[in-house]
């Protein structure tokens, strides 16, 4: 039987996704992208500027219909090279809402649920990508552990299976040569793991003994740190965003949308937080559901997650079975 949500929640002493834990006690703020200059912020939604009207323009008189355009002389050299067109800048990535925005809009929002499925997280493929599977996997950081693990990587790399990879902002500080190979290959997209790896709550609520974030300020944190680590590195923003052990309440995934970033779930546990043995990593794997995402770690190299993918990878792939990246599954 496959492993579901349920397999977090009753998993023995908090073993599952725990592997991946910072400390016990919460982590100190951590300093949040800079903020970009807007009018002063209001609880209720950011502020409008209203444009200027703009002047009617007078139709003009039509003319007579233009004559038949005549081809021009053959010229064998031009006097002067034409100037060359500049290539246009790239767009301006959208505002991130500052800390004291967020903070005012969410001073009393209350929540109402958590956990790992809660309002504003995705946990499968949608209809149109359902029959392919999200391999993502999660490497955390800090005592969660920086290890990379290359044989996992080498492995998709050898039957070009892409995934989605949720890097930590110290892991990412730890394995900087490495990111900057997942980074440039087109078969990994890169995604945000947060910047201390916390639990998303507003009024501090714990997942496996770890302290989440205790309110509205320190969701921002926990998300902007490492989304403006991450849009530095790569040159845009990452898409999507995965909490330390994936437990949120919904008011932090609301704040997780107003920064742009969609929160990715899971729908098969395939490590159990790089717990279990190859073999069951295998039977995890193969019984992954059409529009499955599977969630497991790139940060334990000496788990079974690699042995039990590199078994597993070649069965589904002679079946047919097909992998997709998260942008490209939700575009």
């Amino acid at each position: 039987m496959s492993l579901s949500r349920r397999t977090l929640l009753v998993a023995a002493a908090g073993t599952t996704l725990a592997a991946c834990a910072p400390t016990t006690s919460p982590a100190p703020p951590v300093p949040t992208a800079p903020p970009v200059p807007t009018a002063a912020p209001v609880p209720t939604s950011p502020p409008v500027t209203t444009a200027a009207p703009v002047a009617p323009v007078p139709t003009p008189t039509p003319t007579a219909a233009p004559a038949p355009e005549l081809p021009a002389p053959e010229v064998s050299t031009p006097e002067a090279p034409a100037a060359e067109v500049p290539a246009p800048a790239p767009a301006a990535p959208a505002a991130v809402p500052t800390r004291a925005f967020v903070t005012a809009r969410y001073a009393d929002a209350a929540p109402a649920a958590w956990g790992l499925d809660v309002p504003g997280v995705l946990t499968t493929l949608p209809r149109a990508a359902a029959p392919a599977i999200a391999l993502t996997f999660d490497a955390c950081g800090g005592p969660g552990g920086s290890g990379y693990d290359a044989a996992l990587v080498d492995t998709l790399r050898t039957h070009g299976v892409p995934a989605t990879l949720f890097l930590n902002a110290r892991w990412i500080d730890a394995n900087p040569a490495t990111f900057e190979s997942l980074a440039a290959d087109p078969l990994f997209e890169i995604a945000n793991h947060g910047t201390a790896h916390r639990p998303l709550s507003v009024t501090g609520r714990s997942a496996y003994g770890i302290a989440g974030t205790r309110d509205p300020g320190e969701v921002h944190d926990e998300i902007a740190g490492n989304l403006a680590k991450l849009t530095a590195l790569l040159g845009r923003p990452p898409a999507f965003f995965r909490s330390g052990t994936a437990h949120y309440d919904d008011v932090a995934t609301r704040i997780a949308a107003d920064l742009g970033q969609r929160i990715a779930g899971f729908s098969t546990n395939a490590d159990g937080g790089a717990t279990l043995p190859a073999a069951q990593v295998r039977r995890e794997l193969l019984d992954a559901a059409p529009g499955a995402i599977v969630i497991a770690h790139m940060n334990h190299p000496a788990a079974g997650t690699a042995p039990g993918l590199a078994t597993a990878l070649p069965t589904l792939l002679a079946a047919g079975r097909t992998f997709t990246r998260l942008s490209d599954a939700f575009r």
